[in-house]
């Protein structure tokens, strides 16, 4: 965008985030155009003024908020055309630090700094030197999309999220490509709610690997146990063939505990690493 671009991009945010909202499980809580409630009892306080409803913000009070606490923030000034949009459609919904790690993750090689959500020196250093900016949208909507998945209130607020995040790759893309066709954001049920890091879903504990390892590591030296017992009475044939059956079964099934604890770990470890890496707390 030009240097307009605060102005385009936010009216095309205010149009996502619709009015009043206060849907029971979105985690922003109560809602107006975007602005929590307690993002507004923030800037009410920071102004000395007495804390009320969100209901009873004015635009010029919406406005400051989204040029200090989303657009400054990823310094949506020194920002391409369609970048800015991008992150800071993706910073309202998520929050700058998540927005902005979506672009680190999307530059690749290029960037070689920390994945921390900071607009530093790196990351522009890494974006002037990044040519095609219509794919860095593409990449950039792709780790948001990832990021969207891995919430727990993907099943109740996804479809809108996913038709949200299509429409700002859409328009943002459109700005790289200096398109004269006019792709007008559009209020989408439901894809205001807010997608916050909070909210994520927890990865499986390994914890019940390690006991059913550790239980069939256990059954199997009890049946050792109990075949040194059998060798001492042999000579008694009916004792000798049930403590024979009661090895037969502890090694089978301290075996099977024990491969199902190897694999249980494999898949607790394998869900840990994509949810890590869906949010953004690991490196490419």
């Amino acid at each position: 965008m030009t240097a307009s671009g605060f102005k385009a991009a936010l009216a095309r945010v205010l149009v996502h985030e619709g009015g009043f909202v206060d849907h029971p499980r979105d985690p922003g809580g109560a809602t107006n155009q975007g602005v929590t409630q307690r993002t507004y009892d923030a800037y009410r306080r920071s102004k000395k003024q007495r804390t009320r409803s969100v209901k009873a913000m004015v635009a010029a009070e919406r406005d400051a908020i989204y040029k200090r606490q989303y657009w400054d923030a990823i310094k949506g000034d020194k920002l391409p055309a369609g970048i800015d949009y991008v992150l800071m459609d993706g910073a309202v919904h998520s929050g700058p630090k998540q927005s902005i790690k979506w672009l680190q993750r999307g530059l690749g090689a290029a960037y070689q700094g920390q994945i921390d959500g900071v607009m530093g020196i790196a990351t522009f250093a890494a974006l002037d030197a990044t040519a095609n900016h219509a794919a860095l949208i593409d990449r950039i909507c792709d780790r948001r999309m990832a990021f969207l998945r891995a919430l727990k209130t993907w099943s109740t607020f996804g479809r809108g999220w996913e038709k949200r995040v299509a429409s700002v790759r859409a328009m943002a893309k459109a700005d790289v490509e200096r398109q004269t066709i006019d792709l007008k954001a559009v209020e989408i049920p439901n894809a205001n709610a807010k997608a916050l890091i909070e909210d994520a879903r927890r990865a499986p504990s390994r914890a019940p690997a390690d006991a059913a390892t550790g239980g069939g590591v256990g059954a199997g030296g009890i049946a050792g146990t109990l075949q040194g017992l059998q060798e001492q009475l042999t000579p008694f044939r009916v004792a000798g063939d049930w403590i024979t059956n009661l090895v037969v079964a502890l090694a089978v099934g301290g075996a099977l505990l024990a491969a199902g604890g190897i694999a249980y770990r494999w898949y607790a470890k394998r869900q840990q690493t994509r949810l890590a890496d869906a949010l953004d707390e690991v490196p490419v």
